[in-house]
């Protein structure tokens, strides 16, 4: 039986129900510091749909974390990070894709390491498809329209066809910086500002130093604003025992089902 929306005439049923996906991010540092088991186990307890990990390592290593998950579909991409060993960008999710890609996000300045990317994937969740990105890029520290952040705000998300989307990754980046800016006024939004988590009070780096100096939060999820998303539930993961020298960060967001039926009654 439906219920009438307050404030409005229409009626909610179970098929009108937020679609919610339990999201994370987490830069592994190569497997420098622990095994993919060992990092699957760690995610266990927050059920999530999607894993954007990032420096992670080429070959079956966000597979093998998706077995013990019993998350079965897993996309690597094939540029690493500055070219070093190991540092690739990989999707791992519950429900299978429908379509993969990787996007080179480099620029030609010299305060820029190269190359950089972000893979994305489609997926379906609860029969919605959803867009995930998953990246690693260089800090900005100026205004120039240039840097890999730009190219992502600018080239590569305006381009999206599907109408919910995801964003997460090391954005080696604090909010309100210049790239995060960027990213904001293309129509994101940070899972932070729902959550009422102050990012300038926390760190995501360096987690295996947590007494010296640390570059604050680096690490996001961001959702698309014309989606009319919110995030619900979420939180930077502290761990007594770190698994890489990046801190996890998960949050669940709600996408409303019918966004067509969401405009018509507004």
């Amino acid at each position: 039986m439906g219920c009438v929306t307050p404030g409005s005439n229409v009626t909610e049923t179970a098929t009108d129900k937020p679609i919610t996906i339990r999201v994370a991010t987490y830069n592994v540092e190569f497997g420098e510091n622990a095994t993919p088991e060992e990092i699957g186990r760690m995610f266990k307890s927050y059920n999530l749909d999607i894993i954007g990990f990032n420096e992670v390592p080429d070959g079956d290593w966000t597979a093998r974390a998706g077995k013990v998950l019993d998350m079965k579909h897993s996309y690597v991409g094939k540029i690493s990070s500055a070219n070093h060993k190991d540092k690739y960008k990989s999707i791992l999710s519950r429900t299978p894709f429908e379509a993969t890609a990787e996007y080179e996000l480099s620029v030609e300045r010299r305060r820029s390491w190269n190359p950089a990317s972000v893979v994305k994937a489609i997926t379906k969740i609860d029969g919605v498809a959803v867009a995930i990105y998953s990246l690693h890029i260089c800090r900005s520290t100026d205004s120039h329209s240039s840097g890999h952040a730009y190219r992502l705000a600018n080239e590569i998300l305006p381009n999206e066809k599907t109408k919910r989307v995801i964003v997460v990754g090391d954005f080696n980046n604090n909010m309100g910086d210049v790239a995060m800016n960027k990213l904001e006024a293309s129509g994101f939004r940070a899972a932070w500002k729902d959550l009422k988590i102050d990012a300038s009070k926390e760190f995501t780096y360096n987690a295996l130093k947590p007494k010296e100096p640390n570059l604050g939060v680096i690490d996001h999820i961001f959702y698309n604003t014309g989606s009319r998303a919110s995030a619900k539930e979420g939180e930077i993961i502290e761990l007594k025992k770190p698994l890489s020298d990046h801190k996890p960060v998960w949050a669940e967001i709600a996408f409303p089902k019918h966004l067509n039926r969401l405009r018509q009654s507004k």
